[in-house]
């Protein structure tokens, strides 16, 4: 049974959803990135979505944008990446944890290798933003090789053929974008029309679905489950936070001000996010 699975199963059995918090790796350097993680796990995420940096994420807006460029300004590579998992799946072996990466990475590196080396160093499942299942055949046969869950975005109000596609490719979870652009929590989390995919999901036998896109208040996280999501996932808001601690001025390396501080931020917010999952 996949980390995922067990995870799912053991929160519905209590009665909870998922709350997974979103980080970049290598934000703003390898070592503090593990801390920040390691913050979020011991806060009570109960998965994670970790990133790997790139200098083209489309998909994302201008928070996650800047912790991409924060963690390539401090040197972030993709060894540096598979050695913070290593380290991550070291410290927390029973944390499910999900990839987060841009299509050329693994094609530069290698698709085969690449999803290999992710499996090798602790990591469980991968999605590609900018890989719509109709063009996933690629990532999933190489995640299918190498043992790991390729996962697919359930895009905002989707056609039901397009939603029998994602539920029949992803494994672990799926992806539900609350609304149509890029992350931020500039604009709010929504959750109008979520309890129909949720229903088309469940009809073609997908993965749990995880709400994510502007999920930033324990208020959404309580609305994504009430709709029907086995969870949400929160990355902006978090990035905020980390922001907020770090000197940064690009091209250079970024330093946090005040670890201990940043770490009880974190911890108040998951916390609080974390009790919104308890169902009623």
């Amino acid at each position: 049974m996949s980390r995922f699975t067990a995870l799912f199963e053991a929160l519905e059995a209590k009665n909870e959803g998922a709350f997974v918090p979103f980080v970049m790796l290598g934000d703003p350097s390898a070592d503090d990135a593990v801390e920040i993680i390691s913050t979020l796990v011991r806060a009570g995420a109960d998965a994670l979505e970790l990133g790997v940096p790139f200098s083209d994420p489309v998909a994302d807006g201008p928070t996650i944008q800047k912790a991409h460029l924060r963690a390539l300004d401090g040197g972030a590579t993709i060894d540096s990446c598979l050695d913070q998992i290593r380290e991550i799946r070291r410290r927390h072996p029973d944390t499910p944890i999900g990839m987060l990466v841009y299509a050329n990475v693994p094609y530069v590196r290698g698709l085969e290798k690449f999803y290999a080396e992710l499996h090798d160093a602790g990591a469980d499942a991968v999605l590609v933003p900018d890989a719509p299942v109709r063009e996933g055949a690629p990532f999933v046969a190489a995640a299918t090789a190498a043992g790991i869950d390729p996962v697919f975005i359930a895009p905002a109000q989707a056609r039901p053929e397009v939603l029998e596609g994602v539920a029949a490719h992803s494994h672990g979870y799926i992806y539900a974008i609350s609304r149509d652009g890029v992350t931020g929590t500039e604009h709010e989390s929504q959750t109008t029309g979520l309890s129909d995919v949720v229903a088309n999901i469940t009809s073609y036998g997908g993965a749990p679905v995880l709400l994510g896109f502007g999920i930033s208040t324990p208020q959404h996280v309580f609305d994504a489950i009430a709709a029907g999501a086995s969870g949400a996932i929160t990355g902006s808001a978090i990035a905020k936070i980390i922001d907020a601690h770090v000197d940064y001025a690009h091209p250079n390396p970024g330093t946090i001000r005040d670890m201990n501080a940043l770490k009880t931020e974190l911890t108040d917010y998951v916390t609080a996010m974390k009790r919104a999952t308890l169902k009623p």
